[in-house]
């Protein structure tokens, strides 16, 4: 708000009404740091569970070839072996070490979620800004296509989309953002129409800012918060999604490590060797539940009500 120069400029005689909207947006727009984001998520206890969770996943992820005990594809041990001290998770079928490759696991899982997220987002972010912004013919077109891809369950939609390609984790991530972009969409939208008639908006116009400056500068910071809330609530549904739709067949293929695929492994084997289900849904559960609560703790702290 500091780039638009409001004194010895030409402005005509409302925006001196409108002027104090100006000091009460740099408010708004301070950065999330120095308004003790943080410091508020950790006194949220589910928060600092969820948080706690979703770091801890990271981790494992990120510092899996350290931690893991074995190669996810090494034949290290017997035919499902119970849980011991060498295999702490026990064997699969073949042998392989089921905890070293749940931690390659979270690799692929988070990360495959992690990008289809980004993809969602910006997408999201893109269509529903200029849509929401311009207004008018556009707005109308994009509204319908909108519509009409949530007139469909977006999970078979999904399906249907991931089946026209070779199964793996890339059709499979872009199967995701190009079905649930659109539910993003239009929750951004509704967010830029009611941000652009707040009278900081209408101080920015008759101070003679550009419609893109706006839309970037003025309108954007105040519609991301939300979008974050939701793109980190959504994460447990997409490694949710990603597991589904792997352990169907239409994502990761054996023997890559991933979790759904893992589940669609040991499926065969439930009541003879349950810890071949066990570990790896926990794992799914942990995931999802670490997002839920962080997105939730980042919902109160991000809310301009509290």
């Amino acid at each position: 708000m500091t780039d638009i120069q409001l004194i010895g400029s030409p402005m005509a005689p409302e925006a001196e009404e409108v002027v104090p909207a100006l000091v009460g947006a740099e408010r708004v727009l301070q950065p999330l740091a120095r308004r003790g984001v943080f410091r508020r998520l950790m006194r949220d206890w589910t928060a600092r569970i969820g948080f706690v969770l979703v770091v801890l996943l990271v981790l494992a992820a990120v510092l899996a070839p350290l931690l893991a005990p074995h190669e996810p594809l090494a034949l290290d041990g017997g035919s499902f072996e119970s849980p011991s001290w060498s295999h702490p998770f026990g064997t699969d079928r073949l042998g392989r070490d089921l905890f070293s490759r749940i931690l390659f696991g979270a690799r692929l899982s988070l990360g495959t979620a992690f990008f289809a997220s980004l993809l969602i987002t910006f997408a999201a972010v893109f269509v529903g800004s200029v849509t929401g912004f311009l207004g008018g013919a556009v707005d109308s077109v994009v509204m319908r296509v909108v519509d009409t891809i949530l007139a469909f369950p977006s999970l078979l939609l999904a399906i249907v989309v991931a089946g026209l390609f070779k199964p793996s984790l890339w059709s499979l991530m872009l199967a995701l953002a190009s079905v649930w972009w659109v539910g993003y969409a239009r929750i951004v939208r509704g967010l830029v129409l009611a941000v652009r008639e707040r009278q900081f908006v209408t101080a920015a116009r008759v101070a003679g800012g550009r419609s893109s400056r706006i839309l970037i500068r003025h309108i954007l910071p105040n519609v991301l918060p939300p979008v974050i809330v939701l793109a980190t609530l959504e994460m447990g549904t997409l490694i949710l999604a990603i597991s589904a739709l792997s352990f169907l067949g239409l994502g990761a293929q054996p023997p890559t490590p991933e979790w759904g695929a893992m589940l669609n492994e040991g499926k065969n084997h439930f009541f003879s060797a349950p810890h071949l289900m066990l570990f790896p849904g926990l794992a799914i559960s942990a995931a999802v539940l670490g997002f839920n609560l962080l997105g939730d703790g980042l919902r109160d702290v991000l809310d301009p009500k509290s």
